[in-house]
Parts: structure tokens; sequence; C-alpha cells
């Protein structure tokens, strides 16, 4: 049988993270202070020493997330796995996992989609619900039936877990239809805009070339990538897939139930949390979990 590893994305971030790592770690404090000079600002100050609010700042909250699953994974001896996969950002945290990308390329690509996303946000005022409790495809019906405004399936999280995203009238009306159609809850998230949908436009167009500089090289192993549910091993797919990835749906539910039908049963989760150990369980409960945090 098959070792999966997977990371998670933003919203899973805490204060004090990565510090103990810091402080004990020779290789870790030599990545945080190369993750400093690359960012231009001592994001390991903020991570060690900040507030939850001081977190949630968007040039901080997506390279925090990923540098504490990245230099997780990278100070671990002898790690082989024999498949990838991350939830939207962790998917980048993925790719260095499996040697598609490097350390210090990654995180500027992390960076600057953060970056590129707020924009994207502040052009477009838009946000995110989770529904709970309804099929996937008549969350899809709803959301293809609001013709008027922006509202799209975003986050195929686990079975009866949907987040939409959209508009804020799309959202609204969406919620209500929801609810109307049978959900146990319709709840509006807290976040800055319509992550995974067309109002990320802007920032997939500003994230596309400087990805497309970015050397992807042959991985050790697959990632199964949100866009598709499906093994990638090629370089230019998974490049394609990477900037597609900001407007399309995480596909979630569907790149477990594909790892585990290429042999997937044991799934460690490396970074901060817990949350996709919990997903894998409510898409396959015979997998065995465990996490690295």
């Amino acid at each position: 049988m098959k070792h999966a590893y997977v990371f998670p994305g933003q919203g899973s971030q805490f204060p004090g993270m990565g510090k103990e790592l810091y402080e004990n770690n020779s290789k870790a404090k030599e990545l945080f202070e190369q993750a400093n000079d690359i960012l231009g600002f001592r994001i390991s100050d903020i991570l060690f020493n900040g507030s939850a609010e001081d977190l949630k700042q968007t040039k901080v909250t997506q390279p925090a997330v990923f540098l504490h699953s990245v230099i997780l994974y990278l100070v671990q001896d002898g790690l082989k796995p024999d498949m990838v996969a991350g939830h939207s950002l962790g998917e980048f945290s993925a790719l260095v996992a499996n040697q598609t990308l490097s350390f210090a390329d990654a995180l500027k690509l992390v960076s600057m989609r953060a970056n590129a996303m707020q924009k994207a946000c502040e052009i477009n005022p838009s946000t995110m619900a989770a529904i709970l409790n309804l099929d996937d495809a008549v969350v899809e019906e709803i959301c293809a039936s609001i013709t008027d405004e922006i509202v799209v399936a975003a986050n195929y999280n686990c079975p009866g877990q949907l987040v939409i995203s959209g508009s804020l009238k799309g959202i609204d009306i969406a919620c209500e239809k929801m609810k109307a159609a049978g959900a146990k809850r319709a709840l509006v998230l807290p976040v800055g805009g319509a992550f995974h949908s067309p109002l990320m436009e802007p920032a997939r167009q500003e994230l596309q070339s400087a990805i497309e500089s970015t050397t992807f090289a042959q991985p050790i192993c697959p990632v199964y990538q949100n866009v598709t549910a499906n093994a990638v091993s090629n370089p230019a797919e998974i490049q394609q897939n990477l900037i597609a990835q900001l407007t399309a749906p995480v596909r979630w539910t569907q790149s477990v139930l594909q790892m585990v039908s290429d042999g997937a049963d044991r799934f460690t989760e490396v970074g901060p949390g817990s949350v996709l150990q919990g997903l894998v369980k409510k898409i396959y409960k015979e997998a065995v979990t465990e996490g690295i945090s």
C-alpha cells in the first residue's frame, strides 16, 4: 500500500507556530532566516511573537502556513512519499515535498499569490460560504441557477461539506436557496474574498507570468492537483494546473478518492492543525491518518 503526504491551506495558522522548531533545529533556523531574506521582512518574528490578528495579514498568512508545513517536512529524516497533495495553498508545499519546486522559488510564488489575491479581493468585494449536509449536485444546481451574480462551487472538502464562492449579493441569495433546499447550515465565512472563483481572474493573470518563468523540475512522485484531482508527474502540466488553480475549484474529495483508488491507505498531514486528517477520514473512513505538526 502507499503513503500519501498532504499539506494544509490557509486558515490553519496559529500564534507561536514554528517557534520550537526554530529554537531546536539548526536546519529549520537556517530555512526561516532564508525566508526572512526572501520576503524582505522578518516573518519569523510575526510567527513566533505575533497575535492571531497579526497572522491574518494577507502578506503573512499564506507564507506562514507554507513555511510551517515545508520546514517541518524538510527537517524530517528519510521521508519517502508515494504521492502528495495540498489543499489550495497547500499545493505549493506539496510541490516542494515532491521536489518539483525549490524552497525559495515556491516561497516567492506563495508571497506573490497572497498579494495578488489581496488585490483581486479589493477590486471585487466578495466572499465564501460553507454549505453543510447538501448533495454536491444540489449545491452545483443552485449555484448555476443564479445567473445575474457570480456564485460557484469552490472547495469540495468532503461529502456534505462544500464551500461556495462569489459576489456578496450572490452568496446571500445562494445561502437562502441552500437553506430552503434542506442544507443543515449555510454559513458565510470570515474570508477576504471569493477564492477559487472567476473573481480571482486578476490574481490568476498576475501569477501566470511568475509561474511560467519559474523552473518546474521532474518530481520524485506524483502530485494530485486541486484542479483535476488526478496524479500528475509532468512538470509542464503541473505548471498549467497551478496557474488554473486560483479560479478553479479545489477538488479535495475527488483527490483523496483518487489517491485511495491508486493505493493510498496512509495519509500524513504535515503542517499546522489537523483539518485534513478529519476530511480524509470523512472521505474514506478506513484510511490511517496521522500528523506531523
